[in-house]
């Protein structure tokens, strides 16, 4: 097994293979990245063996942007009988012979060829499960503790087509504890528009859940720029914040019926804070290009203006990958110059489109 299997949405094959064949040869590792246009995934195959298990454990999945999941894989097994499946999945297994996995996942890339086998992968996971135990490769689920989760490695199943499937694991502390790595959220009846969601699944995914009552509370303030009609004004409140609403479009009603916001009409690009104001959060939807938002979330960073922001950059739809790192490569040198020490994250998460998100917070 020295392939890696990386999922991503569909039609941004490219960017995955781009930004994997970079970062594992920062890391001295050289191998060649198979795309097939709007699969949902890419595979790259390392020259050296075992390198593949290296990345997987050494290159951080939160600090990919367009992967959601990282597995590291054999070749793909085609033609598997419909009388018996679980067995050519079991030879690919003899070798690595796994003693500390936990857990099997079955799943598919997100297209709407795969999901249809969804239904197969979920009926086919329990007899899977069964015949791994019969072999000693799970463990029973009253072993498995939490330390052991995280040290160990589950088992997975990546399956692109009828009878074609991928045979491989990923390392517990490194990789998406979700289902085709896709947080399943729900869209909450008293939201102004979907685009809430963008920024639940950012705070789940860039703040560790244990931190966020810390640093998401009642004492803070924070600013939406660009808020109408509230999407994410929205998320901000219900975690208790007093938010500075900028738009000239009308807020939602709802929402100055808690008492916790200010519609503040003006442009985003012109707003500033109110004076001897704290401001602990910013917050950015706004559709424009991407270079001019991270200008102004470098000046907002670098004035002092808030400590930790979360936005939007809308992507072209050419060189996407070479756009991305030069916005987040200007931001970090930007505030290196002022001598800020910082935390920057970026994500193409779930309910993105032609964007990515960025988290920065200050130190």
């Amino acid at each position: 097994m020295n392939k890696l299997a990386l999922y991503c949405r569909a039609g941004f094959e490219k960017e995955v293979a781009g930004e994997i064949t970079e970062k594992a040869a920062e890391r001295g590792v050289f191998g060649f990245a198979s795309v097939k246009e709007n699969s949902g995934y890419v595979i790259f195959e390392c020259y050296q063996t075992g390198e593949a298990d290296r990345l997987a454990k050494e290159l951080k999945l939160s600090q990919l942007i367009f992967v959601r999941q990282m597995l590291v894989v054999g070749d793909l097994l085609q033609e598997l009988p419909e009388t018996d499946r679980i067995s050519p999945i079991l030879d690919c297994y003899q070798a690595l012979n796994p003693k500390n996995a936990g857990e099997v996942v079955v799943d598919t890339p997100d297209t709407n060829e795969a999901k249809e086998l969804s239904l197969f992968c979920r009926k086919f996971t329990v007899p899977l499960r069964n015949a791994l135990k019969a072999k000693g490769w799970l463990k029973p689920q009253w072993i498995a503790t939490k330390d052991s989760a995280k040290q160990g490695i589950t088992l997975h199943i990546l399956f692109i087509g009828s009878g074609k499937c991928y045979v491989g694991y990923a390392y517990n502390h490194n990789r998406s504890p979700f289902l085709m790595g896709i947080p399943r959220l729900k869209f909450p009846s008293d939201a102004p528009s979907r685009s809430t969601l963008k920024l639940e699944e950012a705070i789940l995914s860039f703040i560790p859940t244990v931190e966020a009552p810390r640093r998401l509370n009642e004492n803070m303030k924070g600013v939406d720029l660009g808020a109408c009609p509230g999407g994410w004004t929205y998320q901000l409140v219900k975690r208790g914040l007093f938010v500075y609403a900028v738009d000239h479009g009308k807020m939602a009603a709802s929402l100055h019926d808690t008492g916790r916001i200010e519609h503040c009409p003006e442009d985003g690009f012109k707003f500033q804070p109110p004076k001897r104001t704290t401001i602990d959060w910013l917050v950015c939807d706004m559709v424009e290009q991407p270079m001019r938002i991270s200008k102004l979330m470098a000046k907002w960073l670098t004035n002092g203006w808030c400590k930790e922001t979360i936005f939007n950059l809308k992507l072209p739809m050419k060189k996407r990958y070479q756009e991305v790192k030069l916005c987040l490569d200007y931001l970090a040198e930007t505030l290196q110059k002022q001598g800020l020490t910082f935390h920057i994250q970026a994500k193409h998460l779930y309910h993105d489109r032609e964007e990515i998100t960025v988290h920065i917070q200050l130190k």
